[in-house]
């Protein structure tokens, strides 16, 4: 860190379809203390207008999608730690950047660190939100083989490093790839329960192109990111998982048309995680094989 202050680039995307939510994202998010912030909102597809005081903006002309939007506003956004946050997210305390902040300062080798996500309005949370096997253990802290993507800081240097989002996978399991590529260059993501942000607990809207990209992208991150011999493992593993979730045979349909997708498109430049990460994730509780 350098400076008086931690320096921290937050950046905010955004369609600009909900102005309420995104009114408050901002207003607390802005209102955070101890750190040097610089607030860049992204109009993912749409201009954006009547932002308060100290925020800059970007307009995307076409929605570019949620990962490459968020690159294009980390590459404008100034701060040696990047701050992802959603813009139906809201900050319930004036510390919760520096805390995060905070948290990386205590160890060199944790890179990203995810607050605990609550509905402000005592709504059951989300287990997706806990990055642990099925949401487990929402007050336990430590390291984490991923983490969610709604609000979280990670060092900028890492994040580059790492090679940023895939922004061609549009939308699904940017946050897992991201995280693998993190853990393989030696460092590792941390979840810290006692930091609290706010979320809506909606489940993720379930559309033809979310079944679609959720196939497809599983099969991306696999080919792009495990050593070859883990492939067909963690394939077999989540079409097994999907056949038990999904009752529909036309939402199998769906899903397995973007398996197909993902097998048969060039997902992008390889780089195999070592085997070393695969143990090392193995012990933080998520082998890259579920």
């Amino acid at each position: 860190m350098t400076g008086d202050l931690p320096r921290v680039g937050a950046v905010v995307l955004s369609q600009g379809t909900r102005p309420v939510e995104l009114e408050r994202a901002l207003t607390t998010l802005l209102a955070q203390v101890g750190v040097d912030l610089d607030v860049v909102l992204v109009g993912n597809g749409w201009v954006p207008v009547g932002l308060p005081e100290g925020v800059r903006t970007l307009h995307l002309p076409e929605n570019v999608g949620i990962p490459e939007g968020r690159n294009v506003g980390a590459a404008e956004v100034r701060g040696d730690v990047l701050f992802f946050y959603d813009d139906d997210c809201a900050l319930p305390t004036d510390d919760v950047v520096a805390r995060l902040i905070a948290v990386l300062d205590a160890d060199p080798q944790v890179a990203v660190v995810q607050p605990r996500p609550v509905d402000p309005t005592g709504a059951p949370g989300q287990p997706r939100w806990v990055p642990r096997p099925g949401g487990r253990d929402p007050l336990r802290p430590g390291a984490v083989g991923w983490f969610w993507e709604g609000t979280f800081a990670v060092r900028r240097e890492v994040f580059e490093r790492a090679g940023g989002w895939p922004g061609h996978f549009w939308y699904g399991h940017e946050g897992v790839e991201l995280a693998w590529r993190i853990w393989d260059l030696g460092f590792v993501t941390w979840y810290a329960p006692d930091v609290v942000t706010n979320h809506p607990s909606l489940p993720p809207t379930k559309h033809d192109v979310y079944y679609r990209l959720n196939a497809r992208n599983r099969v991306w991150v696999a080919r792009r990111n495990l050593p070859w011999a883990l492939v067909p493992v963690y394939l077999a593993v989540w079409s097994a998982i999907t056949v038990v979730r999904f009752r529909s045979a036309r939402t199998l349909r769906l899903w397995l048309a973007g398996f197909r997708e993902g097998l048969m498109c060039d997902p992008g430049p390889r780089r195999p995680m070592r085997w070393a990460t695969v143990w090392r994730l193995t012990r933080a509780g998520r082998p890259p094989v579920v």
